[in-house]
């Protein structure tokens, strides 16, 4: 991997782990967001760069040498068709200048999930933030068919794990658990839902970064066997050490949130995604790449250990 210089745009949950990932690999990696902060996250030995994503000319900037380029940002929820669209427009320029291989990190949000949703599984959007999500998906596929960039995506379902706090299973789930809080679900304790632990993610990422035959694609990261969110409150509760209890959160009442919440509000059109079965098999890029997804126990382990050592700190 000598040579290789790797840049991130985006310090949430899963650039941190792309860039853990990749310093373990003996990598050279820069990352990039708004601020300039440093994400607790974040390896102490990465280069955080300010600049703004949706300015092409400072995407271009920030990547000069750049041989791979993750395109990772998230902006907040009721953001999305304001700023989306741009940011990524930015980080494609700055791909198609320095040459570097493009990996987008995408979710579910484009597919129908009546079935089983693998990468083959029909992209028809429930809801406006899929078709967004569908409509920049095709940008990024169909800018590597004309030859300008080389562009593989990962995408997953709900992300869980250590640094995951905005998250169906982040801070209103782990976070209450470790404080003595009632845990508050989405939707329905009782339909089964694959999670994504994001370590896993950062894993994946890497691999579809570092492998020729991974260009071109669409991936689903790998996924356990889906669970329903009261099957994984009952071990985190009894892990915690505190009565299994927890509150659901209904679309009702998230419609309701929204009235004062910006980011409630926009989530209601997501709410069929936990009142409905959502499977995911990734079995595809398990068997291509040889990797497996970190089990739900022990995934639940090493989250609910994180929550408590950031509630130690606070």
């Amino acid at each position: 991997m000598s040579g290789e210089f790797h840049v991130i745009f985006g310090t949430g949950p899963v650039g941190c782990w792309i860039a853990r990932t990749l310093r373990s690999m003996g990598i050279s990696v820069q990352a990039i967001n708004r601020s300039g902060k440093r994400p607790e996250l974040m390896p102490k030995d990465i280069e955080i760069i300010a600049a703004d994503a949706s300015d092409p000319r400072q995407s271009v900037e920030s990547t000069q040498g750049a041989t791979v380029i993750y395109q990772a940002l998230n902006p907040p929820y009721h953001r999305w068709h304001e700023w989306f669209p741009a940011l990524q427009t930015g980080v494609l320029a700055a791909a198609k200048s320095s040459g570097a291989r493009y990996v987008s990190i995408e979710n579910l949000y484009m597919y129908d999930a009546s079935a089983p949703i693998t990468e083959e599984s029909p992209e028809i959007p429930q809801s406006k933030k899929g078709a967004l999500r569908a409509v920049m998906a095709e940008e990024v596929m169909k800018a590597h068919q004309r030859g300008e960039i080389q562009a593989a995506a990962l995408r997953s379902s709900d992300y869980y794990g250590p640094g995951v706090l905005k998250s169906v299973l982040g801070e209103m789930v782990f976070g209450n658990l470790v404080a003595g809080k009632k845990p508050q679900l989405s939707g329905s304790a009782e339909m089964p839902h694959s999670w994504t632990y994001i370590e896993d993610v950062g894993r994946a990422a890497t691999i579809l970064g570092t492998r020729d035959e991974a260009l071109g694609k669409v991936w689903i990261a790998p996924h356990a066997p889906a669970l329903t969110q009261k099957e994984i409150i009952e071990p985190a509760s009894q892990a915690a050490g505190v009565q299994t209890q927890f509150a659901v959160i209904s679309p009702l009442m998230m419609r309701f949130a929204g009235l004062f919440m910006p980011e409630a509000r926009a989530s209601v059109e997501m709410m069929y995604q936990f009142t409905k079965p959502l499977v995911v098999d990734s079995e595809r890029i398990q068997q291509t790449f040889g990797i497996e997804p970190t089990s739900m126990g022990t995934g639940i382990d090493r989250t609910l250990r994180w929550y408590k050592e950031r509630l130690d700190r606070e």
